[in-house]
């Protein structure tokens, strides 16, 4: 748990060995409820190499002074395919509003 959204991370170690490595960070929303999307690599347990880039989306919730993950959702190349193709289409019909004037989504590179 982070008490801060720039320390919150998918890098996880097991015995002092990162499992899984955050590549990027991007930070959709802020608040009390915060969006970021990751991408991210694991270690395959069999061939100590680590596998392809992967992307998860995540919410997390600040309660108490900490942020919690609440959901996640991760990204196949396929739903990621298919979810850029739905926004861009949207996006190009418009039928989504202008964004927020105080959007500060902000990128992380690990």
């Amino acid at each position: 748990m982070a008490e801060n959204i720039v320390d919150i991370s998918v890098e996880t170690e097991n015995e002092g060995e990162i499992v899984v490595e955050q590549l990027e960070k991007v930070v959709l929303t802020k608040g009390v409820w915060s969006t970021i999307i990751f991408r991210y690599r694991e270690r395959n347990r069999k061939t100590n190499e680590f596998g392809p880039p992967k992307a998860t989306l995540r919410r997390y919730q600040k309660s108490k002074g900490v942020y919690r993950k609440r959901d996640a959702v991760n990204l196949t190349l396929d739903s990621a395919t298919l979810l850029i193709s739905v926004l861009q289409d949207w996006i190009d019909q418009g039928l989504l509003g202008p964004g927020n004037k105080n959007d500060e989504s902000e990128k992380w590179e690990e």
